[in-house]
């Protein structure tokens, strides 16, 4: 196949692009920049542009582009930021990938979808999406695909979990504070922390890629829900060390603001029910099959 990626030097994007390689795809890589390389295209969604060569003979685009919701606190900018980083570049493309016929387009975006005010309900793609702030981006981000569902393009929205990888996310900021001990539950500890390993958050999107049967959401997470105390446990079994700290709700609230609330002491009990009805076996089904690869790779 031949996949055009935008948004390829992030965590996901630069594992994806490795791994498309390695199975023998061409891949080209969007740049909001001056293309450089032969593999480079650039393109500028401020201003609706995309180097129409690069999909010349494309099978599928996947679209990764978004801010960081963690980088810093939740100003009004930056919330702005975080829309404006999603929504547009989303809606250009679409509108590319529309125009360009080009058969299929895998979307990035989150669980979060969900809200995180659903406690114990396990969710899944048929669950309607929650009304905090999270909620809201995602919700309008996967509409912004419009122009390319409506053109009958085969299209996939990843609605992914925090990817344990060695590389970055989740694990490389707890992990330099568990290593020595400081590691613990975050609030009471009960909120569920929707969680999938890089090589099936890579592997559920090559078999989305070439799987004509899949269309819609999917939900990119294990299939074992943990909370946030389970995932404190295990990461502190990956690394041998205790986990007896406590961070307080209210601390976490004044320190991190609202990011604190949606992202750290709440969160969906979300399942994979289309990837696994559409066939997906996943390499790391278990929270702590996922710490103990990952921190596996990151000693060695």
């Amino acid at each position: 196949m031949k996949v055009v990626i935008a948004g390829s030097s992030g965590l996901i994007g630069t594992a994806l692009v490795e791994a498309l390689r390695h199975d023998g795809h061409e891949v080209t890589r969007l740049v909001r920049r001056k293309a450089t390389r032969p593999d480079e295209f650039a393109w500028y969604p401020a201003r609706a542009h995309v180097d129409e060569r690069a999909l010349h003979g494309a099978d599928a685009l996947v679209n990764l582009c978004g801010a960081n919701v963690g980088r810093r606190r939740w100003t009004g900018s930056f919330k702005q930021e975080l829309r404006d980083s999603r929504i547009t570049p989303t809606d250009v493309l679409a509108s590319t990938v529309a125009a360009a016929n080009v058969p299929v387009l895998l979307n990035a975006s989150g669980v979060h979808y969900y809200g995180g005010d659903t406690d114990d309900r396990v969710v899944d793609e048929t669950s309607p999406a929650g009304s905090s702030f999270l909620a809201t981006l995602c919700r309008d981000w996967e509409a912004a695909t419009a122009p390319a569902t409506e053109a009958g393009v085969r299209t996939v929205l990843l609605r992914s979990a925090a990817v344990v990888s060695r590389a970055g996310g989740l694990l490389a900021a707890l992990q330099p504070l568990y290593s020595v001990g400081l590691g613990g539950r975050l609030g009471n500890g009960r909120q569920y922390l929707p969680w999938i390993s890089m090589a099936d958050e890579i592997g559920a999107i090559l078999f989305a890629l070439t799987h004509d049967s899949i269309s819609g959401p999917i939900n990119l997470v294990g299939p074992a829900p943990v909370t946030n105390a389970e995932f404190s446990r295990a990461l502190g079994r990956a690394l041998h060390r205790p986990t007896p700290f406590v961070v307080p709700a209210v601390a976490l609230r004044v320190l991190a603001g609202e990011i604190a609330q949606e992202a750290m002491l709440s969160g969906p009990r979300a399942i994979p029910t289309a990837l696994e009805a559409a066939g997906y076996r996943f390499q790391h089904p278990t929270i702590g099959a996922a710490l103990t690869a990952a921190v596996a790779r990151t000693t060695r």
